[in-house]
């Protein structure tokens, strides 16, 4: 049983679901040269990446680092006209995004949805680390790229 909590804030109800955020799962930052960010981090943290992935569907590949229960990934553009290519080009390279595991990633988008949340993906798609993964547009997030993803192993067929 799920418990329920209704807030008001400015004479709007939201309806929040307990416990839909399981824990920041990864932080998610742009670069121009992967290897070089992961020699970088390397030094930085004391221990190498434990993957590399092409996520051929965003035109990005990715690197993971373990830190503690949260994981760094590095993300560069696998083709000029990708997203984080475009990113870098605006913001330059850096924090790109923030990801929250989710306990169901289709039910957290409606909620975020109906809670007047703007979506840039309605419906999970499969991301790096095996995950599903959806974001949510910055305007509505206080200026930061939220992702929510779901080990695909964990998602309900039914």
């Amino acid at each position: 049983m799920f418990v329920f909590l209704f807030l008001v804030y400015r004479k709007r109800m939201f309806f929040v679901r307990d416990m839909s955020v399981k824990k920041l799962e990864h932080i998610g930052i742009a670069v121009k040269d992967l290897a070089a960010s992961e020699l970088l981090f390397t030094k930085l943290l004391g221990r190498g990446p434990y993957k590399r992935e092409s996520v051929e569907s965003e035109y990005v590949i990715t690197s993971f680092f373990q830190v503690g229960d949260i994981k760094i990934e590095l993300l560069a553009a696998s083709d000029p006209q990708s997203t984080i290519a475009n990113f870098i080009e605006k913001r330059g390279e850096g924090l790109h995004h923030l990801a929250f595991e989710v306990d169901n990633i289709k039910s957290s988008l409606s909620e975020k949805s109906l809670e007047g949340f703007n979506l840039i993906h309605s419906e999970p798609k499969d991301g790096a680390d095996n995950k599903q993964i959806a974001f949510l547009h910055p305007n509505s997030t206080g200026g930061v790229l939220t992702e929510f993803c779901q080990d695909k192993g964990n998602i309900s067929l039914g």
